[in-house]
């Protein structure tokens, strides 16, 4: 393997800049934002320490080629010119998907198909034989990037998006993914000195993502990475990786994080979480509606991110809702900060309070705002 690799982290859509800085502090080079993600150089130990350590990526991909191109065919011998049997064996399943801006070809799709030809034909060469083509859980993932005169290959040293950290069994996708969690708790300045609470957490995005931060436990810990079943990798130096990681985990300080949602299952489902990280006893769950929760402490960060009226009648319930929102931060909750992520943004202009600060964000497609209200004493300002 090349001792330097350039690669491409990306991210959710307005978390560049934080990741920017997090790969920077984790040893990076040559670290630029991109829109959706951050490109960077790194050593193939700085490689296998991202994935391991990103709190805020959703994939470390690999470059492997990057060429002009004018037709499909451009694209083949640009796959094909690669040994892929350096890197993995013809026993992984592969997978491979094309995205593009402006690209010069006429299906997505049929350049995937001619770089899984190219890849196998490398491997038919080699050996006589070629992988399988796994579309669920391959081991090993190609993505192909166009643009209209360029193409970049890449090898997913991930595997599953790094989103998934390993603790979410059996609880379906969460409405708001774990590094974009984590991004909103680094933005809102959150720091393990300060109580933090959720009173709408269903299955405790916020407070899992809380957690790992105050143990200073690494994010990739509970699961497995492509680059483990890549061709060649010292073992020694994942295992020293992990074992480094293992190490310095402390433990969570009890009531320093807290949370609430009415709906009783999927607490449930957040108290495994925090189970599988060993901190369920330390974090407080209550049962019961939002706007009837106290402050836990005097003074600390609020975190919530409230349905966004997408469902039929869920955007008159939540214009009505908005101002009894305000009105309970106002009363009961003076000297917090609380942040709020929402895609409503007509609703959130009935709380009746002025946001300190607006930031753009995306869940997924779906624009968004992070706003934070700064809860002191005195008149309410109305607004926002």
């Amino acid at each position: 393997m090349p001792a330097d690799q350039h690669c491409f982290a990306p991210c959710p859509r307005g978390l560049e800049q934080v990741l920017t800085d997090e790969l920077r502090a984790l040893g990076a080079e040559a670290v630029a934002a991109r829109p959706g993600g951050v490109a960077f150089r790194s050593s193939i130990e700085g490689v296998l320490r991202a994935n391991l350590e990103s709190r805020f990526a959703s994939r470390i991909l690999l470059r492997v080629v990057q060429k002009p191109y004018r037709t499909e065919h451009d694209i083949y011998k640009a796959a094909r010119g690669i040994d892929w049997d350096a890197w993995f064996d013809v026993g992984q399943t592969i997978k491979v998907e094309t995205n593009g801006i402006r690209a010069q070809v006429k299906s997505l799709d049929f350049v995937s198909l001619k770089v899984k030809d190219a890849v196998c034909d490398v491997f038919r060469d080699a050996c006589g034989d070629r992988p399988s083509v796994n579309t669920q859980r391959p081991d090993q993932r190609i993505h192909v990037f166009l643009d209209e005169q360029e193409v970049t290959l890449y090898l997913d040293t991930s595997g599953e998006a790094l989103f998934k950290r390993g603790y979410r069994r059996g609880a379906g996708e969460a409405p708001l993914r774990e590094n974009l969690a984590a991004g909103i708790l680094w933005l809102a300045g959150w720091t393990p000195d300060r109580p933090l609470f959720d009173p709408m957490c269903g299955s405790g995005t916020f407070l899992t993502e809380a957690a790992m931060m105050a143990m200073d436990r690494a994010p990739g810990l509970g699961r497995e990475f492509a680059f483990e079943r890549f061709t060649g990798l010292e073992g020694g130096l994942w295992q020293g990786l992990r074992e480094a990681a293992i190490a310095r985990v402390k433990p969570l300080p009890a009531r320093l994080i807290s949370g609430r949602d009415e709906d009783a299952t999927v607490l449930e489902h957040a108290r495994r979480h925090l189970a599988a990280l060993g901190c369920a006893p330390q974090v407080d769950l209550q049962v019961g509606d939002a706007l009837s929760a106290e402050a836990p402490e005097a003074s600390g960060v609020m975190v919530m991110n409230p349905p966004y009226g997408e469902r039929m009648g869920e955007a008159e319930a939540l214009a009505a809702w908005y101002p009894r929102l305000g009105d309970w931060l106002k009363r009961r909750f003076a000297g917090w900060d609380a942040w709020i992520l929402t895609g409503d943004m007509k609703g959130i202009r009935s709380i009746g309070l002025a946001p300190s600060r607006k930031i753009p964000l995306f869940n997924g497609a779906i624009e968004c705002r992070l706003l934070r209200y700064e809860m002191v004493a005195g008149v309410r300002r109305r607004g926002g």
